[in-house]
């Protein structure tokens, strides 16, 4: 693993993963149809219906006879690919969780899909407002597809926020007890994830994945997303995957030497650097905190 960060290739496969991601969901009636076909043909005829509206390649032959053509299965075929590519050559940053451990780089692979995500969420954001502003001509899906992406990038946040260890924690007891008793505190906050996990996915998989993915339902607006049909079965895989990484996060520090939480653990080393090199060593340089430069004071006296 190489020390260097920010190498063209942790941009370039988080961001075709994101490319491939995005093509095989919104094709995922064709696999639906393929593999889970409805026994009712009303439904099956809806499904069909939404397939072929949404078909960004609707005149090429689907692959083995059924509606996912070559490209459908190029997709879903790269997106395992890429991401294992992508576990094994992302770089951890200096501001990152640093005792990382073979078992998190799925979740790390998963922060840096979000970061592109987030990207493409402001790039949507951004032409709309060149759209709609600048020759005024908004579009009809940039809103709705800002949402989608949205939705993927607060869920897929929370797996990378437990592997980091920076979601919210409350250390005033934490703290002052022993190794041991802090060991049973994480046992017992862990084993509460995993039946918040299993409590949820148990109550919901049947409204999920029966009503919402099954039926692919969709947004309702003029651009129609999958918005349903996809983000709330997305919350039910990710928070497996988070009682999952807490359980690793548990192996992971049960070990480890205990640490005293303070103020101090706030501050932004690399902010406050920063601030000193605006305003200087004394609190007075040459520029101020808004990177503007300081004007001179007069003498005492003058107008």
């Amino acid at each position: 693993m190489s020390e260097k960060t920010g190498t063209w290739i942790e941009w370039i496969v988080p961001f075709v993963f994101v490319l491939a991601a995005g093509w095989f969901v919104w094709h995922l009636p064709a696999f639906i149809l393929d593999f889970l076909p409805s026994s009712n043909e009303s439904l099956y005829a809806q499904t069909s219906a939404i397939h072929l509206k949404k078909d960004v390649t609707p005149n090429m032959p689907g692959l083995f006879g059924g509606f996912a053509d070559p490209i459908d299965w190029l997709s879903l075929i790269a997106m395992p690919v890429l991401a294992i590519i992508g576990m094994r050559t992302f770089s951890v940053a200096h501001m990152e969780f640093q005792d990382w451990r073979g078992r998190d780089r799925f979740a790390i692979f998963i922060g840096r899909v979000t970061m592109m995500l987030i990207l493409a969420m402001t790039g949507v954001m951004l032409y709309e407002v060149f759209l709609r502003y600048a020759i005024e001509a908004p579009t009809l899906w940039a809103n709705e597809l800002t949402l989608w992406i949205g939705g993927f990038v607060f869920l897929s946040s929370g797996l990378y926020a437990m592997q980091q260890r920076s979601h919210i924690r409350i250390f005033l007891l934490y703290d002052v007890v022993p190794r041991w008793m802090q060991r049973v505190f994480d046992i017992i906050w862990t084993f509460l994830i995993c039946v918040f996990a299993v409590g949820l996915v148990f109550g919901s998989y049947n409204q999920v994945f029966a009503v919402k993915f099954y039926r692919w339902e969709t947004f309702g607006t003029a651009f129609d997303p999958p918005i349903p049909s996809t983000i709330q079965p997305f919350v039910l895989i990710m928070i497996v995957l988070i009682a999952l990484q807490a359980v690793a996060n548990l192996f992971s520090d049960w070990n480890a030497e205990p640490v005293i939480h303070t103020a101090a653990d706030d501050i932004d080393e690399d902010e406050l650097e920063a601030i000193k090199r605006a305003v200087g060593d004394e609190g007075v340089g040459d520029l101020d905190v808004t990177r503007g430069s300081i004007q001179k004071t007069h003498p005492k006296g003058d107008d």
